[in-house]
């Protein structure tokens, strides 16, 4: 029953993703960001999908099953707070540019911003050494929950290897526009699944209050928030992840695929309530998840409270939303990877007065399958846990994002001060990563609860601030303004 639920989801996900193929224009502007043609709802989910992903439903669970409440706390309520923020003042402002200047990638404008085809590169390198973890979230995520569900009926590589195929079907064939459909449905179907579950397990329990007075006799410090471990200095310091959505390539190519300025309205009214409809069910679940389950466990522990106190149905629907929050991420992800080569990299060194609009879409489809086929190949060896995974992403992610808030509205800043920021960026970011492989469970600096992304993003705005006052600024960055 699992397997016929999932079969009849994937083949609904191909079946909607490859009816945007209708509307395709076959041009690379087309593919890339659908002629920037998306809208407000579509839009919507689509952000919305792209940013949940295994982190989110398999991750955060099993993390609020090990501390509690104060997961939500860390990510959920931030994300729901801080990314309509940088939806309004970022992504307009990115929407606008890309529309004047015909940029498809992120790269097309800080290289423009700066006059510097260097930086363009380094950041380029940057940003898809970083999008390579995240996305094995999602193939190592996929290929784990199968396995988990089956009870090893179906071993992990079949599910890695079903999302990254079906993944290559429908956005190989309809770029951006079957991407941004499928995520819609996938979105719709993954909040739909979180919130049946959430309602069939509590009222196992005899509802949330029942489930979290039993919490509170038998794991106290499970139920509040800052407790342990867990000060408001920590709190604070994870406030820096969620800001890394300004820099991934997969969010700003879908900020250049809106209709209008106005599209954004509705993802920023919205997504508070959206990411509140994922994180609230998937943190409570984890969490009463110790009332009956003691560690190690078989496996994460959503999958198990749903093969213990429901049927092979809704294990079957379960399997199915982990599968569409990882779509809904992988298919943005390995797209923007492909405009980013197909433009970054072959167009501009030596290719751009000689391809035609089929061949920047071939060739974007070409990158695709071979993102794809690399992150498979990557998920059967990688051991890190899902939520060690994304933590470090994000990290490098968040780094970042100073380097473009200067781009889009500080005039005065260089592409010495950027250069050196992104420079910074990584060497802290392989200084905590290498320090962390000697630190057993979750890392902090120095053990004083600071995560790295604390210290990485303060500093790289400080460089960027410094050496751009240090040097001379651009001469043409009015054009920007």
């Amino acid at each position: 029953m699992i397997i016929a639920v999932v079969a009849i989801y994937l083949g609904l996900v191909i079946v909607v993703g490859t009816l945007g193929h209708r509307l395709f224009r076959n041009t690379a502007e087309d593919y890339f960001v659908a002629s920037r043609t998306i809208g407000p709802v579509v839009l919507l989910m689509t952000l919305l999908g792209t940013n949940l992903t295994a982190f989110t439903m398999l991750g955060a669970s099993g993390e609020a099953y090990r501390l509690g409440i104060i997961v939500f706390g860390l990510m959920g309520a931030s994300s729901s707070i801080l990314i309509p923020f940088l939806f309004y003042y970022l992504g307009t402002k990115s929407w606008w540019l890309g529309k004047r200047f015909s940029y498809v990638t992120q790269i097309q404008m800080i290289r423009d911003r700066y006059t510097s085809p260097a930086l363009g590169t380094l950041l380029f390198v940057v940003a898809v050494l970083l999008m390579l973890p995240y996305i094995l979230i999602g193939v190592k995520g996929g290929g784990d929950a199968l396995a988990a569900i089956t009870r090893g009926e179906w071993p992990s590589w079949a599910g890695s290897l079903l999302v990254c195929g079906v993944t290559f079907l429908y956005v190989t064939y309809g770029g951006m526009r079957s991407t941004a459909w499928a995520n819609t449905f996938q979105t719709t179907v993954f909040i739909l699944v979180g919130i049946i579950a959430y309602l069939v397990i509590m009222d196992h329990y005899g509802g949330i209050g029942k489930a979290m007075a039993t919490l509170r006799e038998t794991h106290p410090e499970f139920v509040v928030f800052g407790s342990g471990s867990y000060t408001v200095f920590k709190i604070l310091s994870y406030l820096m992840l969620p800001i890394s959505v300004a820099a991934f390539p997969h969010i700003y190519g879908h900020w250049l695929s809106a209709r209008t300025a106005r599209s954004f309205q509705t993802p920023i009214v919205f997504y508070p309530l959206c990411i509140a409809a994922v994180w609230v069910p998937s943190v409570t679940l984890g969490m009463v998840g110790r009332i009956d389950f003691t560690a190690p466990l078989n496996g994460p522990i959503l999958i198990e409270l749903i093969l213990a106190h429901t049927g092979g149905v809704l294990a079957g629907c379960l399997a199915a939303g982990v599968f569409a929050a990882i779509m809904s991420s992988l298919d943005s992800q390995t797209l923007a990877l492909g405009a980013m080569f197909t433009e970054d990299i072959v167009r501009f060194y030596g290719f751009d007065d000689q391809l035609s609009e089929k061949q920047q879409v071939l060739f974007g489809r070409l990158f695709v399958a071979a993102f794809l086929v690399l992150a498979f190949v990557a998920s059967l060896f990688t051991t890190r846990s899902i939520f060690e995974l994304g933590a470090w992403s994000l990290t490098g992610f968040a780094g970042l994002v100073p380097v473009f808030v200067g781009a889009l509205y500080w005039k005065r800043s260089t592409k010495q001060g950027a250069t050196a920021a992104i420079l910074s960026v990584i060497g802290l970011w392989l200084f905590f990563y290498a320090d962390s492989l000697n630190v057993e469970g979750a890392y902090s600096i120095g053990g004083t609860g600071l995560i790295p992304a604390g210290i990485i993003v303060p500093v790289s705005a400080l460089i960027l601030i410094l050496v751009s006052f240090a040097t001379t600024p651009p001469r043409d960055a009015d054009r920007f303004f």
